[in-house]
């Protein structure tokens, strides 16, 4: 069987073998996978837009073996492993999967044909927009409490959001991180019993909108539309992320009740035999985590293989 590359305006065709496996996203989930399918001779094509969630981890501490390292370098050394048991690397924005028979992997220059696919293409963080915030992203101003909660240990901490859910973090954070905690919410959906606990906790209640992040050479607080100033070292930043999925709407595939992420078995294989899904779209947004469900599913796809 063949894949099919078309450029742009459909008019050449050249031809390729089929791949055993398409990744899309060089993501911990992706990368493990490639590896793992690249060492069983396996032909692996990893299509890869570049940047994403991982990439904007200045300091990852809870990864085994890995006092700190950054995301950036988990996938520039995760790309070269790839390489070396000759997994293909290519840039591009992946815009379709379709199956029939095969899967058809299509990107704006070109359509790739492949037994297997895994999806491996994360989320994009929903941050406000707040002034001077960028300035400061992955390092005072967080989004995870799993992943860099620690770095608020002992630390003057403001969170801000808009749900129950910030509320129910922020009593978590002040357990396992820090008592100097500020929670600023954009409007008032505080229940008054949850009100009260947090002032029996001594976090402070801040119902308004940030405009803009001071400091310097260091986060020093958070300015509001009012003109209050709130002091802090760190921020976290609560507002979710939106999943990087829009090439998989024409696939009928099941997902979890709330309608968000995908339902997978325990090889992280979909609802659609032969598509595997890891990382955030399917689970825990960990990268530890997602390099396990990558191996995982790559050991499932070699023993297909081998049945095929």
């Amino acid at each position: 069987m063949l894949a099919i590359h078309l450029s742009r305006r459909g008019m050449t065709a050249q031809r390729e073998i089929t791949h055993d496996c398409i990744v899309i996203g060089a993501g911990p989930g992706g990368l493990q996978a490639a590896i793992y399918l690249g060492r069983y001779n396996r032909r692996v094509l990893i299509i890869d837009r570049g940047g994403g969630r991982t990439a904007h981890a200045k300091h990852i501490e809870n990864f085994l073996t890995q006092k700190s390292i950054s995301g950036t370098e988990i996938i520039r050394l995760g790309m070269e492993q790839a390489e070396s048991f000759h997994v293909e690397i290519r840039k591009g924005l992946v815009t379709r999967v379709m199956k029939e028979g095969l899967f058809a992997v299509s990107t704006e220059a070109a359509t790739y044909m492949s037994k297997f696919v895994l999806v491996s293409s994360g989320g994009t963080e929903n941050l406000p927009p707040i002034e001077g915030l960028h300035k400061f992203f992955g390092s005072s101003i967080i989004t995870c409490m799993d992943c860099d909660g620690y770095k608020t240990t002992g630390k003057k901490l403001i969170v801000i959001g808009n749900s129950l859910k910030t509320v129910h973090l922020v009593f978590g954070m002040k357990e396992m991180f820090t008592h100097d905690i500020t929670l600023v919410l954009y409007t008032d959906k505080v229940p008054e019993i949850y009100k009260t606990e947090l002032q029996d906790e001594g976090i402070r209640l801040v119902i308004g909108q940030p405009v803009r992040v001071t400091g310097e050479d260091r986060l020093e607080g958070l300015q509001m539309q009012d003109g209050t100033l709130i002091p802090g070292e760190v921020i976290l930043s609560h507002f979710g992320y939106k999943l990087n999925d829009g090439f998989l709407s024409g696939l009928a595939l099941k997902k979890d009740a709330a309608n968000i992420k995908y339902v997978t078995n325990r090889s992280y294989e979909s609802s659609l035999g032969g598509l595997y899904i890891v990382g955030p779209l399917s689970g825990d947004d960990q990268v530890v985590i997602a390099a396990g469900e990558g191996a995982l599913a790559a050991l499932d796809m070699k023993k297909r293989l081998l049945e095929s």
